[in-house]
């Protein structure tokens, strides 16, 4: 053949080069087609035979098809293709319906891909060529879909929940008489934030309103402060500072993730004075907290007279410590030198094991001290107990040990007060007139296998404990979770208000849970205002006798959601979806309380990070707006027999443990039958979760009735994305989130909490962002606020996250209106 011929019948209709880029394209997307067919039509024949959607085979059969007929120079696989993804279209819809965070793993993917497959058609000669205009306009129409899915429908999906319940009559509060005491005045927030919560009420709510939604965008930065406490390479997966400052009288008092205690000048930031009590590196549990410190003044001392204000810190090596709060010095007159060891009486332990996270509460003179027991080690843990101490002395007034009713005190010589029992590692509550202090209490030490409690840790795990702070004995409790295998504890710290009931208010205690369900209860009495009904919930697992047949719920409000179902799966990509949903049907799951299995993984929805958690609620009692914000993931979990998990190299802590490698595994449950291995959120390998958005909220309640007033997600995609790349995206996916909500009279909610390190202000109106602005490491904690010098200043202390896996930082920034 001459050349002239060759170049003849390289231009006849129906001639397909095999070489260029046009040749290589198509047979790069056959190729693609072809192994996405295989993978998708074998798991879609699997999931079948679990039980699933039957639209993954045909589809997986549709793609390898179509990927032959691309491979084999057919046209006709452009069409298979295209007739594939329409009904893809047509299963998504019907599936789910306009629901953009839904349709997006179904259908933006295969649209992509679609694009992909028309392009191909150049490469099928003159006879397609035709075509290729009619698929540039396809694709760019293609596009615009695929935008208005990923990123329209997402912004007018119908975020608002009608959840919540008519109010019911108020329970008629008895008469309690308040132990004797002259310190009985509750310290509100006002021009000073005095407390971790505000005052003792623990409302999160300030009276100020000099910065409001008409001229909060004016909001800057009036003072950026930094504490120097920043990780070395061996502790920077454990940092989480969760900071929450205190301002009295101009001073502003902070602790940095290893405990250093510092002043500054409330006006302009200026360090005043810092102390360090030296917290060694192997003290730090995984998740090094500092989460504030206390302010008490003497009764009656002279203003001048050394440590007549002090701080009061708990340390994550267990002491409790005292410094002059206008010196920074060591108070010489508190315990041995200004501090007090909390390992007496605790017995066997290891460091990061018993750490004092949280501040004390003071109230009547008395500092209420707990401590964080490092979940899932061991069922013979440290003691949960939790003591009284004399805020000026440093003397041990009491001690409330669940396994010793009969003691007050601290333990005889060579005993230890009761190992393994639920500890209180949140803040606590109090209510000085009445003389109460309300513990929100955690576990038994073992979460997921409850075999081995004792009575009284059932009795008291995952309750609020009323205590009378004159004796340190129980006055009442209430329990939101019986017999817990979940790690459902309290980490929420309660909010005290005066409840707006029928026959007028009640002295009322707020407990936020982390399974989402609210509970109003009479802080005197611990009955619920509103009723709570014992629903009967799952039972089997390994230990089905132990079970308990029902779980309190909440009639008063309750932010979690319906049960999950295989639709709810997600992922980046049809395929993440169907293995998401292969693991969906492999589970057990029962819906709520679904118990912990050890032949196959469970999942627990909402997971124990659901819900509420230590960033707790707020409260404007004023208007009569309840403030929650909260998580909505699952974990995916499942028990492991002792002897696999010894050879896996499950290790306790006091045995080595605690290793990010080990971490990561789960927690041994030492003494127990099984390990527990966790997956937390329930990841994919490429750091998506498996459940679709939102994963955190934000919701207004209306207070007296626990009706929801608005509910939104709560953060943006723009840091977020698969194997932890940012995704940019500037979309309201609503992200975990870890940190709590302050409220101002000036009708504005701040909050951080979410993964995209942004800080906000919200209108509490409307549910509307009227401000934000980027933080310099992740804002997992809880904002204040104060006035000094005629000027209103609202507080953030950006630490980052190690859980939420948010930049590390050791920033305290503080936000005010132009002086002008």
């Amino acid at each position: 053949m001459t050349d002239h011929a060759a170049g003849f019948h390289s231009q006849q209709p129906g001639f397909r080069r095999r070489s260029g880029v046009a040749f290589w394209w198509r047979m790069f997307v056959g190729a693609l087609l072809v192994v996405l067919g295989l993978l998708i039509g074998a798991g879609g024949a699997w999931l079948i035979a679990l039980g699933g959607s039957w639209y993954y085979l045909p589809a997986g059969i549709g793609l390898l098809a179509a990927g032959a007929l691309l491979l084999s120079r057919n046209v006709a696989g452009v069409w298979l293709y295209a007739l594939t993804w329409v009904a893809t279209l047509i299963w998504a819809w019907w599936e789910v319906g306009a629901d953009g965070w839904a349709l997006m793993p179904r259908v933006l993917a295969p649209t992509v891909i679609l694009i992909f497959v028309l392009l191909t058609l150049p490469s099928f000669g003159n006879d397609a060529a035709r075509l290729t205009g009619y698929a540039a306009q396809a694709a760019a129409s293609i596009v615009l879909f695929a935008v208005a899915g990923a990123v329209g429908l997402p912004q007018i999906a119908p975020w608002a929940r009608s959840q919540g319940a008519a109010p019911s009559a108020a329970v008629q509060p008895g008469a309690v008489s308040a132990p004797a005491s002259a310190d009985t005045s509750i310290h509100k927030a006002g021009e000073d934030w005095p407390l971790y919560g505000g005052s003792e009420l623990a409302t999160r709510y300030s009276p100020l309103n000099q910065i409001t939604a008409g001229n909060v965008t004016m909001l800057t930065p009036a003072w950026h402060a930094h504490t120097g406490d920043m990780p070395g390479k061996a502790a920077a997966d454990k940092y989480s500072p969760e900071n929450t400052p205190l301002e009295v009288g101009g001073h502003l008092y902070a602790c940095s993730a290893k405990n250093i205690v510092i002043a500054l000048d409330a006006v302009t930031g200026k360090e005043e004075w810092r102390y360090d009590p030296k917290v060694a590196d192997n003290a730090i549990p995984y998740g090094a907290t500092c989460r504030g410190v206390a302010y008490y003044q003497l009764p009656g001392a002279n203003a001048d007279q050394p440590c007549a204000t002090r701080i009061l810190e708990g340390t994550l090596d267990a002491r409790l410590i005292a410094v002059d709060a206008r010196t920074g010095k060591l108070c010489p007159g508190f315990g041995q030198q200004g501090a007090i060891d909390l390992t007496e009486g605790i017995g066997k332990t290891v460091p990061g094991w018993y750490s004092v996270t949280a501040p004390p509460v003071i109230v009547r003179g008395i500092a209420v001290v707990g401590a964080q027991v490092k979940d899932g080690q061991a069922e013979n843990a440290p003691s949960g107990v939790v003591r009284g101490y004399d805020a000026a002395t440093g003397r041990l007034v009491w001690a409330w040990d669940m396994g010793h009713p009969d003691r007050s005190g601290a333990p005889p010589a060579g005993d230890t007060y009761t190992r393994g029992t639920p500890n209180m590692w949140t803040v606590a509550a109090a209510d000085p007139e009445l003389g109460y202090v309300y513990l929100p209490l955690g576990n038994a030490a073992v979460d997921y296998y409850g075999v081995d409690r004792k009575d009284f840790e059932d009795q008291y795990n995952s309750s609020i404990v009323a205590i009378d702070v004159a004796t340190g004995k129980p006055a009442w409790h209430f329990q939101t979770a019986h017999h817990d295998l979940w790690d459902y504890d309290l980490g929420s710290q309660p909010t005290l208000v005066d409840f707006p009931a029928a026959t007028g208010n009640v002295p009322a205690i707020i407990v936020p849970s982390k399974q989402g369900q609210i509970y109003v209860l009479d802080r005197k009495t611990g009955k619920p205002l509103f009723p709570v009904e014992e629903r009967q919930v799952p039972s089997g697992g390994v230990e089905p006798d132990r079970l308990s047949k029902t779980q309190p719920y909440s009639s008063y409000a309750h932010l979690n959601q319906p049960v999950l179902t295989e639709k709810d799966m997600w992922g980046m990509s049809p395929l993440d979806q169907l293995i998401c949903r292969i693991q969906f049907h492999r589970a057990s799951y029962q819906g709520e309380y679904t118990p912990p299995t050890v032949d196959k993984p469970f999942i627990e929805y909402p997971g124990y990070n659901g819900g509420s958690d230590w960033g707790s609620i707020a409260v404007d009692a004023k208007n009569g707006i309840l403030v929650a914000n909260y998580n909505d993931m699952p974990n995916y979990d499942q028990l492991i027999p002792r002897d696999e998990a010894d050879h896996m190299g499950f290790r306790s802590i006091d045995e080595g443990g605690g290793s990010k490698d080990a971490r990561d595994k789960g927690d041994p449950q030492k003494g127990s039958p099984y390990a527990i291995g966790v997956n937390a959120g329930w990841r994919l390998s490429t750091g998506l979760l498996c459940s679709q958005p939102p994963y955190g909220h934000i919701r207004a309640i209306d207070l007296k009735s626990g009706k929801t007033l608005w509910d939104k997600p709560l953060g943006s995609a723009v840091k977020n994305g698969p194997f932890g790349i940012p995704s940019l995206l500037p979309i309201d996916i609503g992200t975990p989130n870890n940190g709590g909500p302050l409220v101002t009279a000036g009708g504005l909610i701040f909050i951080a909490a979410a993964t995209d390190d942004k800080f906000r202000a919200i209108d509490i109106k409307t549910g509307k962002v009227v401000w934000e602005t980027d933080l310099p490491a992740g804002g997992q904690t809880n904002p204040m606020t104060y006035e000094a010098g005629g000027r209103q200043y609202v507080v953030i202390a950006p630490g980052g996250h190690h859980f939420m896996e948010t930049k590390i930082g050791d920033d305290i920034i503080a936000y005010a209106l132009p002086k002008s």
